[in-house]
């Protein structure tokens, strides 16, 4: 992820903040606490974007068994609906996808 981090600052794994191992609650109260959009492949965070709404910023990557690079590369692309996203006042959630032909 490191190699995001110019195209997507602040980018960071679960992982750096002792978070890997917890569950997806805590996981959404961190990140609303801290200020932190959550990009996940996981689609129970959809359903606390339901539940709770945002805060925080959800960024969905649907229906994703691709590898990292792959995942990566679709971050990548993704950057400026990403950063646009993420100064829409009004946009609590963005779906990404990436299709076969794209890996």
């Amino acid at each position: 992820m490191n190699r995001l981090n110019l195209l997507l600052p602040g980018l960071a794994h679960v992982r750096d903040f002792g978070l890997k191992q917890v569950d997806d609650i805590e996981v959404w109260a961190w990140a609303k606490a801290n200020d932190f959009a959550i990009v996940t492949t996981d689609a129970d965070f959809i359903a606390l974007e339901r539940r709770f709404g945002w805060p925080p910023k959800l960024i969905h990557i649907e229906e994703c068994d691709f590898p990292l690079r792959a995942i990566e590369d679709l971050l990548r692309r993704s950057a400026v609906r990403i950063s646009e996203f993420q100064k829409d006042p009004d946009r609590g959630l963005l779906v990404l996808r990436l299709f076969r032909d794209q890996s």
